[in-house]
C-alpha cells in the first residue's frame, strides 16, 4: 500500500527526532564519556606534583562547558523530548556554541606551538573534551530535528556565560595571580592591551558562531516543521 506524503515525510524526519533510539544511545555514549574524562582529570588533579589542583581545574571553560555538555547529554539520552522542558533546545544551543569555541580557542591559543591541529596523539580526557564532545555537538545541531526556533536575541544571550567567565577569571588571577590561561593573563608579556586585543578577537569569534549556531537551529527547526505540514 502506498503511503501518503505527509506520512512520508514525517518518517523521514522522524529518522533523526531526537527520540530515536540510535540518537539517545549515541548521545548517552558520548555524554557518559565526556563524564569519565573528567572523572579522570579530576583524578589527576589529587596527584601531588601536578600542575592544576581540582580547584583550578574546575576554573577552567573547557571543563565546565564539558560538565554542562555531559549531564545534558545524559538527560537527552534518558528522557523522551516530550518530558523536556520548551527551552531544552536553546540550553542544549549554548552548550554547541560554547564546545565548538573550547575545541577551537585550544587549537588557536592553548595546545602546545608544536602540537598539530588534527592530531588524535593526546591525553584522552582531553581528546574527548577537544576534539570528540565539540564534533559530535556540532553535529548534532546540524542532523537532529529541533523543536522550537530562537528568538534574535539568543545568541546574546548565549554570551552571557562566556562574559561572565572572563570577569570571574580576571578576579580570580587578582586575588591570588593565577589564570586559568595564559591569554587572559595581563601581567605577561604585551600587559593588558595585547591581552585585551586577544580577548576582542575571541568575543567576535564567539559572536560570529553564536550567530552560526542560531542560524543552523532554526533553519533545523523550520526543516522539520515544513515536513510535518506536508
Amino acid at each position: 500500500m502506498l503511503i501518503p506524503p505527509i506520512e512520508r515525510h514525517v518518517d523521514a524526519n522522524h529518522a533523526l527526532h531526537p527520540d530515536n533510539i540510535w540518537i539517545r544511545m549515541v548521545r548517552g555514549a558520548v555524554g557518559a564519556a565526556v563524564l569519565a574524562a573528567l572523572v579522570q582529570k579530576t583524578y589527576d588533579a589529587t596527584v601531588p606534583g601536578n600542575d592544576v589542583d581540582v580547584v583550578q581545574l574546575y576554573s577552567e571553560f573547557t571543563v565546565q562547558s564539558n560538565l554542562a555538555l555531559g549531564i545534558g547529554l545524559a538527560v537527552a539520552a534518558a528522557l523522551p523530548r516530550t518530558k523536556l522542558p520548551p527551552w531544552w533546545d536553546h540550553v542544549f544551543g549554548a552548550l554547541v556554541l560554547y564546545l565548538v569555541m573550547t575545541g577551537l580557542i585550544y587549537v588557536v591559543l592553548v595546545a602546545p606551538p608544536d602540537e598539530p591541529w588534527w592530531t588524535l596523539d593526546m591525553y584522552w580526557p582531553q581528546l574527548i573534551h577537544h576534539r570528540l564532545a565539540p564534533l559530535v555537538v556540532a553535529l548534532d545541531w546540524l542532523l537532529v530535528t529541533k523543536t522550537v526556533r530562537g528568538p534574535g536575541w539568543r545568541p546574546l544571550a548565549w554570551l552571557g556565560y562566556p562574559l561572565a567567565f572572563l570577569v570571574f577569571s580576571w578576579v580570580r588571577g587578582a586575588i591570588d595571580g593565577w589564570y586559568v590561561y595564559d591569554f587572559l593573563d595581563p601581567t605577561l608579556d604585551g600587559g593588558w592591551i595585547a591581552m585585551l586585543t586577544v580577548i576582542a578577537e575571541v568575543l567576535a569569534a564567539f559572536l560570529v558562531v553564536a550567530l552560526l549556531v542560531h542560524f543552523a537551529g532554526n533553519w533545523r527547526a523550520a526543516l522539520a516543521a515544513g515536513r510535518e505540514r506536508r
